[in-house]
Parts: structure tokens; C-alpha cells; sequence
């Protein structure tokens, strides 16, 4: 039996802590907040999308960074795994759109219940208010961690899951990081990512709180279609923001380092430009005796209807018999290719995750070990590991945790 510290209470630490338990091993785990799991309570808008219920193959293809490395991770512990712990410690679970997983609930508050009593099962060691200062490191093998308050704490093995470097005030800000660097790890650049768009246009924020649902956005740089897809996104004060923006986040933030990136949103994708023009004439026909600016209700939402209005160029008092076919043609356009330039991603604050993180050229990927650091491991998000939204970046964190406390020998 070996002494293992996990430093970090999220969902990597936690799962790393059973795993350790459950090999025999006495562990010890130190949260620096006042509570357990402090950002699963608010994923997924405080319902908790524990995973993604769809194949390996669907796993691997929504990690962007270093997918290759979790291999060993996602079979030792694959999200159907996952589900069957929750189920077993009674969290019933219910496949929801795009195969995202939830608890029947929809309380967060429940994984992190089921969390705390499986600890408390295995017999892991809790310690909140518990703020690491340093790693103890003697001759290239851990030893230990000093506390904030100078106690010395002597161990085995630490594993190292701290968190990444979003949503700050759960407490991750950037300790493994620091952790990391001082025993010789490099830390890749880090970034937001699963965040807002910042935009360049005036009427964007006047549709502020507006929601739009089975759209299709395309972002290009240039010419070249850089994102493409369905979706529900959101008009904020700010720019854009919802589900398929924050995916598209992950896919080209890093492009908006360089340039703005022009995109536009297909505002009826059913419908193809002749359908759409059939569509508009009806409209028109029904409301020939009115005014433009009256005549197009049925289209569009109240909020974005002055918005399209003053884009058409159109004649607001103008009657809708007398509008020419190329004023017609210029408004489809708009309703399908509805036009908005993105300059930039909100902070650190507002993203779901932190894109980058520990190089893992310096771990070991069939056991979450530093290559540099005997009796040190690392899982989730302090790693440079990054997903799509859909369950996928806890799935990263069930694996990984589960797999540094197992390796642990």
C-alpha cells in the first residue's frame, strides 16, 4: 500500500482518488475550496453533462488537441463506463440531443453527491480550505507537498489535477501550471476556448438576448470555409455566444489571432433560395396592400426584424407589390447569408475550458506519469487536452483521472 495526494477536487481529481482506493492505496485528497466539484456544479448550465453516450470513434473525433494520446485512457475507462458508475451510485442518467448524457435530475448536485459518497466509501481522506505550496521533489522522485501553511505532507505518488485556467472563480487559476514548470514540465501556450465571440457590428448588439435554433453559421477566412454547421446560437452585448458558437470557438480562435473572420447565418436552411423566394411572395401576396416594414412579421423574430429591415436597403413605406424583383432577390440573400464579422474571443472568465496546458510528450500516456518525475501524474483539463462541448472534456477527466489512479502500483 502506498501514500498518494491528489491535489484538485474536480472531476479528474476525484475520479483519480477512487481508482487509488480501490487499488489499496491510502489517499489523501486537498481541495483549496470550501466544497467538492465547484465547476461541475455550473457545467452544463448546472445540469451536469456527465459524457457522450456515442462510439469511440465519435469520442476521439470531437477531441481537438492530442487526441492520439488518450488512447489508453478512453479504453481503460470509456464513457459507457461512466454511466454505469453513476447509475450504480444512484444517479439516474437519460440520453438528451447529440448523445449529450445528463442526470434524470438535471441537478449537477447529484454527480457531485454520488462523488462525495463513493470517497467516503473508499475511505479517501478529504481535506478542504487545503491549499498546496509546493511539490516535495528528491532526486527526480516526488516525496511530498508542502501546504500554504508550511505543513509537510509525505507521499508516494501525487497526482496533479488541478484544472485549467477558465472560470477562475471555481478556483482554477493556473496552480499546476506554476506546479508543473518548477519540476521541469513545459506548459504549452494557453487560450479560452468553448467561449464567446466578440463582434464588430452595431446590430448585433441590438438583438441582444435573442436566440436563434436550427441555423446554419459558416466562418471563413478569405475565400476558404473555415466552420460549417446546425445549431442554436445566441446575440449577446458582447457578439455571439451559444452551443454552436462555442464550438466553433474551439475549431478557429486561434485563426482570430491573426485577422477578423467573416461569417454569416443561414436563417432558413429548409428552405433553398427558389423556395425561400416562393415563401417571400406569398408573404407578399397576403400583405399586398401593405407597407414593407409590415409585411414580414411571419419571417423572423420581433427582435431581429428592424435589424433585417434597415439591411434590405429597402423602402420601409414602400408596398410590397412595388418591390422590385432585385430588392427581393438582395433580401433573400440577407435571410440566408445574414452577414456578421467576429474580431475576437471573450477571456478566460466566460470559457468553458482552457485550451493547452502540461506537454504531454512529457507523460506517459498508458499511465498518466511525468517522464521527468518519478511518482508524479496528471489528469484533465491541467494537461493540454481540449474537446468539443457535448460531455466530451469530462470524459477526458473521468479517463484520465481513473487512469493515473490505477497506474499507481
Amino acid at each position: 500500500m502506498k501514500k498518494v495526494i491528489i491535489i484538485g477536487g474536480g472531476p479528474a481529481g476525484m475520479f483519480a482518488a477512487l481508482s487509488a482506493a480501490q487499488k489499496g492505496h491510502s489517499v489523501v485528497l486537498l481541495e483549496k475550496n470550501e466544497k467538492l466539484g465547484k465547476k461541475l456544479y455550473i457545467t452544463g448550465k448546472g445540469r451536469c453533462n456527465i459524457t457522450n453516450a456515442g462510439d469511440m470513434e465519435n469520442l476521439f473525433a470531437n477531441v481537438m488537441t492530442n487526441r492520439k494520446f488518450l488512447y489508453s485512457a478512453f479504453y481503460a475507462y470509456d464513457n459507457f463506463r461512466v454511466i454505469d458508475f453513476f447509475e450504480e451510485h444512484g444517479v439516474k442518467t437519460k440520453i438528451e440531443r447529440g448523445n449529450r448524457v445528463f442526470p434524470v435530475s438535471d441537478h449537477s448536485s447529484d454527480v457531485i453527491n454520488a462523488l462525495s459518497r463513493a470517497l467516503k466509501q473508499a475511505g479517501v481522506e478529504v481535506h478542504l480550505h487545503t491549499k498546496v505550496k509546493e511539490l516535495l521533489i528528491e532526486d527526480t522522485c516526488i516525496k511530498g507537498v508542502r501546504l500554504e501553511d508550511g505543513t509537510i505532507l509525505n507521499s508516494d505518488a501525487v497526482i496533479l489535477a488541478t484544472g485549467g485556467f477558465s472560470y477562475q472563480s471555481t478556483g482554477s487559476t493556473g496552480d499546476g501550471y506554476h506546479f508543473a514548470k518548477t519540476c521541469g514540465h513545459k506548459v504549452t501556450d494557453i487560450e479560452p476556448s468553448l467561449v464567446p465571440f466578440t463582434t464588430i457590428e452595431s446590430y448585433v448588439t441590438n438583438m441582444q438576448g435573442l436566440a436563434l435554433k436550427n441555423v446554419k453559421v459558416t466562418i471563413k477566412k478569405g475565400k476558404k470555409v473555415v466552420f460549417e454547421d446546425f445549431g442554436e446560437m445566441l446575440f449577446t452585448h458582447f457578439g455571439v455566444s451559444g452551443p454552436l458558437m462555442l464550438s466553433a470557438s474551439s475549431i478557429v480562435g486561434k485563426e482570430l489571432k491573426k485577422q477578423t473572420l467573416s461569417m454569416t447565418i443561414d436563417l432558413k436552411p429548409a428552405l433553398s433560395v427558389e423556395q425561400l423566394d416562393l415563401r417571400l411572395l406569398r408573404e407578399f401576396d397576403e400583405n399586398k396592400n401593405k407597407q414593407f416594414k409590415n409585411a414580414i412579421h411571419g419571417l423572423l423574430p420581433s427582435k431581429m426584424l428592424p435589424v433585417i429591415l434597415e439591411l434590405s436597403e429597402i423602402d420601409l413605406e414602400k408596398k410590397v407589390n412595388e418591390i422590385t424583383r432585385e430588392e427581393r432577390s438582395h433580401l433573400i440573400q440577407l435571410l440566408k447569408a445574414f452577414p456578421i464579422t467576429l474580431d475576437g474571443l471573450r477571456d478566460f472568465n466566460e470559457a468553458i475550458i482552457t485550451r493547452g496546458g502540461i506537454s504531454v510528450k512529457e507523460v506517459n500516456p498508458s499511465t498518466m506519469e511525468s517522464k521527468i518525475i518519478s511518482g508524479l501524474y496528471f489528469a484533465g483539463e491541467v494537461l493540454d487536452l481540449d474537446a468539443m462541448t457535448g460531455g466530451y472534456n469530462l470524459q477526458i477527466a473521468w479517463s484520465t483521472g481513473f487512469l493515473a489512479g490505477d497506474s499507481i502500483e
